[in-house]
């Protein structure tokens, strides 16, 4: 392919991705076709010949985009946002255009300085604190590609910084603190590195967040049996139900204990620190004073396309002291005065994509006023979601108060009359019983292509989970899918009914034993 035969086929491709979110709204949510379904349209081994673009392109709408689940669908609920901009698609263009693995300065040095300057764009978007920003000299930010590498990496640099403080520490006495609530990162950290995780149990009426007093009572016990937790990974926005660990009393904790890292996942909500606003409710003030490391997904709730997790150190020294292998060929007159940022000691892998492009499209894109409306929008639209749920006259109930764009709910115990649930109850806990219920409430929803929700257990109950994210999401696509889950739950209560007043009427009939 020529330039001029490139140029014909980027703009047949564009006008594909036009037509596409044209049509986006009218398509189903999920794809519907069966496991192993493309290996019948794509042959086992490559052609001999080069094929005409037209037809590889037909064939990409043909067979790929059926296969597709629609993240950025208006009734997308699932799991949580994944962003996608216009601006954002075409930042990943030109930088495809011009790949370079970017591991230092002088690979291309745009790379390097427009990603220090787009995450200090970012830190001061967010309110964070000076000493996050590449421009102290101090601390700094680097573009991860996800919250679990990010993760990965505030471990790795504290493991690295606990040993140096504690030489005589076993590796074996390590300990990797998070929560039942926490995000599966911390257990595959621990996972990868082979170090201890403890999963510190919260609970319902502490609202699903790590209290100070169970965070100490733990650290007493460790150390009573001689463990070494080294990081504690809090978590703004849980993914199951968006709770928030109770960052003041982490804070108050940590003061008495200096070697403990801890490390702020806020994947999903951190981006909402880019509304005043909600700064208060979310412990702004606490987590800017107290961690140790921060990240939050540009690439969920930030309309950066994947892949963009934004993590910040307080002190770049700490991760250039547990990760800077420098090599012969690797080395620089840049990098050795001192003047420029390696990034490629900043994280696992050597090389790296020019992420960073995306980020200064969309925020000149949109700029700070359209962000921040963006994310209100979200969570007026949960808001009005909240409302016509609390209007369904006790069929559907919130689980938790929801959070920022999230809501998890439940078919309501009240939905169902006595004889409802009297028969199937006897042998059940009650919770058993309405696990089961929601269980078949979920099939139901998961059997449409119309809607996409995804599941979760808050402390053994089986709940469903309402996550608002996509662009394209209006109120009338909220009040739509209000509609569809009342539709959805009146049929499983109505089963249920009809069920129990069969077995009723056989027990009456004398064929069905009244002990059963």
């Amino acid at each position: 392919m020529d330039i001029e035969q490139f140029r014909k086929a980027g703009y047949n491709a564009i006008d594909r991705i036009c037509d596409y979110y044209y049509n986006l709204q009218s398509m189903p949510v999920k794809s519907s076709v069966s496991p192993g379904y493309l290996a019948q349209h794509i042959p086992t081994n490559p052609p001999e010949q080069g094929e005409p673009w037209q037809q590889i392109l037909d064939d990409y709408t043909e067979h790929i985009i059926p296969g597709l689940t629609h993240w950025q669908h208006p009734s997308f609920y699932g799991y949580f946002p994944t962003a996608c901009s216009f601006p954002g698609i075409l930042a990943d263009l030109l930088a495809s255009s011009t790949p370079n693995p970017g591991f230092n300065w002088s690979c291309s040095p745009a790379c390097t300085e427009l990603e220090a300057l787009m995450m200090d764009w970012a830190a001061d978007l967010l309110g964070l604190h000076k000493e996050f920003f590449n421009s102290s000299n101090k601390g700094g930010g680097v573009i991860q590609t996800t919250a679990s590498d990010s993760a990965l990496v505030a471990v790795v640099a504290a493991r690295s910084r606990y040993q140096r403080l504690h030489p005589d520490v076993l590796f074996k006495d390590l300990i990797i603190y998070t929560t039942t609530q926490t995000h599966s990162l911390g257990l595959k950290a621990g996972l990868i590195l082979g170090i201890g995780v403890r999963a510190i149990e919260v609970d319902a009426h502490d609202k699903y967040a790590l209290r100070g007093s169970t965070l100490r009572k733990t650290l007493e016990d460790d150390a009573a049996d001689g463990k070494h937790p080294f990081i504690l990974i809090a978590t703004l926005g849980t993914t199951s139900s968006g709770a928030s660990d109770n960052m003041p009393e982490i804070r108050n904790i940590a003061k008495d204990y200096p070697s403990l890292w801890i490390h702020v996942d806020a994947a999903w909500a951190g981006v909402v620190f880019s509304c005043p606003e909600y700064r208060d409710k979310l412990y702004h003030t606490d987590i800017n004073e107290m961690a140790t490391s921060f990240c939050t997904n540009f690439h969920k709730w930030g309309l950066v396309n994947f892949d963009c997790s934004a993590f910040w150190v307080r002190d770049r020294s700490l991760l250039t002291e547990a990760l800077d292998i420098t090599p012969p060929f690797l080395r620089t007159k840049e990098g050795d005065s001192g003047q420029v940022v390696d990034y490629r000691n900043w994280h696992l892998a050597l090389g790296r994509r020019f992420r960073s492009l995306k980020m200064w499209f969309v925020f000149r894109t949109y700029g700070v006023d359209g962000f921040q409306g963006y994310i209100r929008r979200c969570i007026g639209l949960n808001t009005l979601f909240q409302e016509k749920i609390n209007e369904t006259s006790s069929l559907l109930e919130l689980v938790t108060t929801p959070s920022l764009s999230l809501s998890v709910i439940r078919i309501s115990p009240a939905a169902l009359s006595p004889s409802s649930s009297s028969s199937d109850s006897t042998d059940l806990s009650t919770q058993d019983f309405m696990n089961t219920l929601n269980q078949t409430f979920y099939s139901r929803l998961s059997a449409r292509n119309d809607i996409f929700l995804t599941q979760t257990i808050l402390n053994g109950a089986f709940c469903i989970r309402f996550s608002i994210g996509a662009e394209l999401t209006t109120e009338d696509d909220i009040c739509r899918a209000v509609d569809t889950l009342i539709e959805e739950a009146k049929n499983v209560v109505e089963e249920l009914r009809v069920k129990n007043d069969k077995t009723e009427q056989s027990i009456a009939n004398g064929s069905v034993s009244a002990g059963v």
